[in-house]
C-alpha cells in the first residue's frame, strides 16, 4: 500500500552512543549481535512508513539488529538468485507472488493464519499477509457535489463530470490493480470501459505519490488510490472532505506480503520475525504506519479514524494464477483505448 508523509518531516532518530572512560583497564568486547536483514519497498523502510517503528519493535524483542534494504524486491532477487543476503521480503503482492513462488527462492512461513481479520480465507503457506485494502476512486467533496454511486455510473457520465487521476499498469501496482479491477467487472467489455473512462483522465502517472500529490494539489477531482486513504486525511489533517466512492459492483482487494528466504543464514531469526508480523504490537503499527487495514487486528482496536470510513459490501478477489491468466491481455486493452505505447 501506499504510505503518506507526515504533515511535518522530522530528523531521523538518534540512537545514543555509549562512551568508555578510559581508566587504564581493557574494555571487554562487545558481543556481536545478529542482523536480520529485511528487503522492502522504498516506501516501507522511509521514515513516514512503517518500516522504522517495526525495526525498533522487533529489535527490543531479538536483541539482534534490523537492516532494512530498500528498492524494488522482486527484481532484485531475481537477479541475486541464491546469492541474496536477504533473509526476510516484505511488500509483496499477490499480483507478483506468481512469479515470486516460481524463483525457489522461498519457504514455508510456519505462521498459523486460521484467525485474521480479512476479508477473504488465506491458506498460502509460503506468503504471509501483513495489511490489505481495496482499489478505489478517492474525492474530494469540496470539488464534487455528486459523486457516481457506481462504476457504470462513473463511465457513462458527462465526459467533462470529473478530472480524474490514475496510475500506469506497466509500472504500479495500484495501477495494475486498477486493470485487474475492471477486467474482473467489465470481461470482455474491459476496452469499451476504457475508451469511457480515457476522457476523463487528466493524466497517467508513473506512480501513485505523483498522482496523489496532483490530487491533494487540487489539480484533480479524483485520484485512484485505496478505501483506507481517507484515514491519512481524518486522523493526521483533522479532514473529512477526502472520501472513497464505494460502488456496488464491488472493489478489487489488494493484500500484501511477507516472505521468508530459503536461503537465509538466520533461519531462526527469521522464524522470530515471520511470528512477529501478525502479533498484536507489529499489526497496531500497520494503520496509521501504513494508512491501511493491518491482516489480524479486531475492528475495535482499530484507530477512530478507520472505524469512520466505508467499505464495500462486495470484494473482487483475483489468485495468483487467475491475475497472470488475464494480465497481458488486460495490458492490451487499456494500451488500445488510452493510445500508450
Amino acid at each position: 500500500m501506499a504510505a503518506f508523509p507526515p504533515p511535518e518531516m522530522k530528523g531521523p532518530p538518534v540512537r545514543p552512543i555509549a562512551s568508555v572512560l578510559c581508566l587504564g583497564l581493557l574494555a571487554t568486547p562487545a558481543v556481536a549481535q545478529e542482523t536480520l536483514t529485511v528487503y522492502a519497498p522504498d516506501y516501507f523502510g522511509s521514515e513516514w512508513g512503517p518500516g522504522p517503528a517495526i525495526k525498533d519493535a522487533f529489535e527490543a524483542r531479538c536483541d539482534c539488529d534490523l537492516e532494512y534494504r530498500i528498492g524494488d524486491l522482486l527484481p532484485r532477487l531475481m537477479l541475486e538468485g541464491d546469492r541474496t543476503d536477504a533473509d526476510v521480503a516484505i511488500g509483496f503482492n499477490t499480483d507478483v507472488t506468481k512469479e515470486a513462488r516460481e524463483t525457489g527462492l522461498f519457504a514455508p512461513h510456519g505462521v498459523d493464519t486460521s484467525d485474521l481479520t480479512m476479508p477473504i480465507d488465506w491458506t498460502d503457506d509460503v506468503f504471509l499477509p501483513f495489511n490489505w485494502g481495496h482499489t478505489a476512486f478517492v474525492y474530494d467533496t469540496t470539488r464534487v457535489e455528486n459523486p457516481p454511486e457506481s462504476f457504470d455510473a462513473l463511465l457513462n457520465a458527462p465526459d467533462d463530470a470529473y478530472s480524474i487521476v490514475i496510475q500506469d499498469p506497466r509500472t504500479s501496482i495500484s495501477g495494475l490493480a486498477m486493470l485487474l479491477w475492471v477486467k474482473e467487472i467489465y470481461g470482455e467489455d474491459a476496452e469499451e470501459a476504457w475508451e469511457k473512462l480515457e476522457p476523463k483522465v487528466l493524466t497517467v502517472t508513473q506512480g501513485w505519490s505523483e498522482s496523489y500529490g496532483l490530487f491533494t494539489e487540487g489539480e484533480a477531482d479524483m485520484v485512484l488510490s485505496y478505501t483506507t486513504s481517507p484515514a491519512y486525511h481524518i486522523i493526521a489533517e483533522d479532514d473529512d472532505t477526502k472520501k472513497a466512492a464505494i460502488f456496488p459492483e464491488g472493489h478489487y482487494f489488494m493484500v500484501e506480503l511477507a516472505a521468508k528466504l530459503e536461503g537465509t543464514d538466520n533461519p531462526d531469526l527469521a522464524d522470530q520475525f515471520m511470528q512477529f508480523v501478525l502479533s498484536e504490537e507489529f499489526q497496531s503499527i500497520i494503520p496509521e504506519g501504513n494508512w491501511s487495514m493491518p491482516a489480524k487486528l479486531p475492528e475495535d482496536q482499530l484507530p477512530e479514524g478507520f472505524q469512520q470510513l466505508e467499505m464495500p459490501d462486495t470484494v473482487l478477489f483475483l489468485s495468483e494464477d487467475e491475475a497472470a491468466a488475464i494480465r497481458d491481455e488486460a495490458v492490451e486493452e487499456w494500451l488500445s483505448a488510452f493510445g500508450a505505447g
